[in-house]
């Protein structure tokens, strides 16, 4: 495994810091915990080692844990007095990941209580995860604080879907203030990870097959779908643990997994072709841009100051 040496640090300068009205600071912690990084990387890597799909895991619970009120770890509650779980909505369907966030938290509280909240959690966890799989690291803004309360139908509303075309997606990220580069760049995640064949085997109908999916791609995904709609397939079918630009040239050859991922390529006329290709052509490019479009997602309405609370255990409210 890498040391830590950080190939790239995505500063924030100028405008976005002036004109940011969350509040956050890359520095918020460093009185009051000042080795959160390193302990959530060290319980990152141990996951990693075991789990090759624990940081996919994880950097999905960020996006949607941000897509739905902000990032303020409301898709970690579960149901209980007063909370309806988000994981209720079709987009939460399998999502996983929660006891690595236990692990992150457990080492926190035993090194500085009451003081990392759930939500910055999920930010660090994913700067690590991606990092420590090949990825950029960026400088993550801090100081959240966790929702006391859960939102199910704007999950439901809310999550982008991998059914969606370019025109609902652009809408579900317009709508939380993210724009075209945002959407192509974060969707840049599947890289890593892997899908459930139920989230795109309706691609794969052999009387009426996409045009958009390359056959002999589609002929495999069959294949491996034939052990049943919850098998898992690679996102990336190139490089799938790895985090690299090989999501982007892979739409270019019709190997977009997801219907929402290939859209982005293969819409006439979108605006979201054109930054595939930019992606696909420059590591680096790509590399900044997810770094600065992390930021602006985790920018999208934290709680600060004295609103909602520090949970002590991220999937109960204290």
């Amino acid at each position: 495994m890498a040391s830590f040496k950080p190939i790239a640090i995505f500063l924030l300068v100028g405008l976005m810091l002036g004109a940011s009205k969350a509040q956050l600071s890359p520095t918020f912690y460093a009185k009051s915990c000042p080795n959160v990084f390193k302990i959530v990387r060290a319980v990152v890597q141990k996951a990693l080692a075991t789990d090759a799909r624990a940081g996919a895991r994880l950097i999905r619970l960020h996006f949607h844990d941000c897509f739905v009120d902000g990032c303020d770890g409301s898709v970690l509650l579960v149901n209980q007095s007063g909370i309806v779980s988000e994981l209720g909505a079709r987009g939460n369907d399998n999502i996983t990941g929660f006891n690595i966030v236990d692990n992150i938290k457990a080492a926190l509280e035993k090194a500085c209580p009451g003081i990392v909240s759930c939500a910055d959690i999920l930010a660090i966890a994913s700067v690590e995860s991606v990092y420590l799989s090949g990825g950029p690291y960026w400088e993550v803004q801090l100081g959240r604080r966790d929702s006391r309360t859960a939102n199910l139908q704007g999950a439901i509303d809310g999550l982008p879907s991998p059914f969606e075309n370019v025109s609902q997606l652009k809408d579900k990220f317009c709508r939380v203030g993210l724009d075209s580069t945002d959407l192509v760049a974060l969707s840049g995640a599947h890289t890593f990870g892997r899908s459930r064949c139920q989230f795109f085997d309706r691609r794969l109908n052999v009387s009426n097959p996409d045009s958009t999916l390359d056959a002999s791609y589609a002929a495999q995904l069959r294949r491996a779908c034939a052990r049943g709609r919850d098998t898992f397939v690679n996102l990336d079918p190139t490089t799938p643990d790895a985090f690299d630009k090989n999501y982007f040239t892979n739409l270019q050859s019709r190997f977009g997994l997801l219907g929402s991922d290939q859209v982005l390529f293969s819409t006439p006329g979108s605006d979201t072709v054109g930054i595939v290709n930019m992606f696909a052509r420059s590591q680096q490019q790509f590399f900044n841009s997810f770094g600065q479009s992390m930021i602006n997602m985790g920018n999208i309405k934290p709680l600060t100051g004295n609103k909602g609370e520090i949970r002590s255990n991220c999937r109960r409210l204290n």
